[in-house]
């Protein structure tokens, strides 16, 4: 090791000075490349040792166990001797709560599914597709959990890497016109200080078209966020500084609900007896777990259900949505509650359902009523929240029902007459959602606006937006910046919407089959304070 290299870098010529805490570079699934990843865990079964691992700056859903040979040793990075990792996120210390995460892969890709399904469901990260483990990790996690049983049900992969959203390029224009993001971001914040009055946002903002130019960058929906709101500190979801050793972990192996097998992406908290089993099997109607096949087969003889609880508020086709009151399903509420936890990172909610009602999206056949995805919201919220947690599951991921649980919440915020916003911090695939979401729901709106007189330019209000779509002003704003859209012209906030944003725009409505009609709705809001007083 050279001399100006970091004291706690150390070159291994084994694998058996590692310790828990360590980082050093693992190859990771589907390619060539060696990230820098964190030992989680060692379990040692049968004379070969398996390491946990999660890649630095990469989703905990891609934390999987490895072999030895999967390790480079040449570069390793002991924790320090206070117990923290030599830089990021620290390693926490192991709890004794039951095994905990301790599950070694029973099913690994290539003996679950084919190769057919794995292209299929597998996406992008960094430009790069995720590719089926190699035979020496499979051969590995075998001799670990004895062969992979066979499968002969749809198997479904979860784990699926999503793009990084592209950050927005500002827009090449006449001197005259200057990008409004800086000064939007200034208003706001005089806004919230509270020191002096800003120029109001609510004035007439002109909407023009104007052709793209040369060098001008596309506009997209991915573009980075700017934050408006901090995480909240209570509710269903909550920003968590560190978490123990066994949350950190996945704990449950493989899902069986309905016709789908599916691995999970997290931790969840189910009881500790179902925690080392191969596969849990859920009935997909009431989702009640059960510890075999057999036991599945006797339970769905005895289960009524071939819906969910409560009341059926809109159907059309299909597609149908049930709203759940979580006093009184609190069981189904809970079962719900841990299904989510298997692909929702930081969701905290799974016993107390009683402030919080369940909307839960259903695709009809001759057999019943199928689960596909699901959102909660409270049923008081003092931040106008109309989504706590928001869910689909990944069977029915990118076919475009996510969005439509997005605009269905927003469709209940029309009916009640107000603003709405999903309650943070989002996931990463529920943020790329939104902000899809909010794009096109925006520029539908703009596009489609008529102007007052004959040679006049159409105008709107941030308000007015607001009110057309139940999108909170924040979101609204936040949305336009991010498609490079708002700017300052001579003392007026104006929309600047340019060809090829347009064009875009229409390709991807014509993507979109599925959309929530107002007239299918059948739902009365309810006054939830006055309820609470009465009781």
């Amino acid at each position: 090791m050279n001399e100006n290299d970091d004291e706690l870098t150390t070159f291994c010529d084994s694998t058996s000075s590692l310790v828990e805490g360590c980082r050093l570079p693992v190859r990771m699934q589907g390619g060539d490349d060696w990230p820098l990843a964190e030992i989680i865990s060692i379990k040692e079964v049968q004379g070969q040792r398996g390491f946990y691992v999660h890649y630095v700056d990469f989703n905990k859903r891609l934390d999987e166990w490895v072999g030895e040979s999967w390790l480079d040793t040449r570069k390793v990075q002991f924790p320090r001797r206070d117990g923290t990792a030599t830089g990021g996120t620290t390693t926490p210390k192991k709890t004794l709560i039951g095994s905990g995460g301790g599950v070694m892969p029973t099913f690994i890709n290539d003996t679950v599914c084919n190769e057919n399904q794995k292209s299929s469901n597998a996406r992008t990260i960094t430009n790069q597709l995720t590719q089926p483990k190699t035979h020496e990790k499979a051969h590995f996690s075998n001799a670990l959990n004895g062969s992979a049983q066979k499968n002969a049900l749809a198997v479904v992969e979860p784990r699926q890497l999503v793009s990084r959203p592209a950050s927005p390029t500002l827009v090449n224009d006449s001197s005259s016109l200057v990008n409004g993001g800086a000064v939007l971001a200034a208003a706001l914040q005089k806004k919230m200080n509270r020191k002096r009055k800003p120029p109001s946002l609510d004035n007439d903002v002109s909407l023009h078209s104007e052709p793209s130019q040369e060098g001008e960058a596309d506009a997209t929906a991915s573009g980075t966020a700017t934050p408006t709101a901090r995480p909240r500190q209570s509710g269903s979801l909550v920003a968590h500084g560190h978490d123990d050793l066994v949350t950190r972990m996945k704990n449950i192996e493989m899902i069986e609900l309905g016709r789908h097998r599916i691995r999970p992406w997290y931790f969840a908290p189910y009881p500790q007896e179902m925690v080392n089993l191969p596969c849990i099997y859920i009935c997909e109607f009431c989702l009640k777990y059960r510890k075999s096949k057999k036991c599945l087969e006797r339970h769905l003889i005895k289960c009524k259900l071939k819906h969910p609880p409560g009341n059926e508020i809109y159907r059309k086709g299909s597609i149908s949505f049930f709203e759940i009151d979580g006093r009184k399903n609190k069981c189904y509420a809970q079962n719900l509650c841990l299904l989510a936890k298997l692909f929702l990172d930081h969701k905290t909610l799974y016993y107390d359902t009683d402030p919080f009602l369940f909307y839960v999206m259903t695709e009809f056949d001759s057999r019943g009523f199928h689960i596909v995805g699901y959102f909660s919201k409270e049923k008081e919220s003092t931040e106008d929240y109309n989504v706590a947690c928001i869910l689909t599951l990944p069977p029915y991921q990118r076919k475009g029902y996510g969005k439509l649980l997005i605009e269905f919440s927003y469709e209940l915020s029309k009916f009640e007459g107000k603003t709405g916003s999903p309650e943070k911090p989002l996931s990463d695939l529920g943020l790329l959602s939104y902000r899809s979401y909010w794009a096109q729901t925006i520029l539908d709106i703009l596009l489609h606006i008529k102007p007052v007189g004959d040679n006049e330019k159409p105008v709107i209000t941030i308000n007015e937006i607001c009110e057309l779509t139940s999108i909170k002003k924040e979101d609204v704003i936040s949305t336009l910046q991010n498609l490079n859209l708002i700017n300052y012209y001579k003392g007026q906030y104006i929309i600047s919407v340019n060809q090829e944003t347009l064009q875009q725009h229409e390709k991807a409505m014509e993507k979109r089959m599925l959309r929530i009609d107002p007239k299918c709705l059948h739902w009365t809001p309810k006054d939830w304070s006055k309820r609470a007083k009465c009781v």
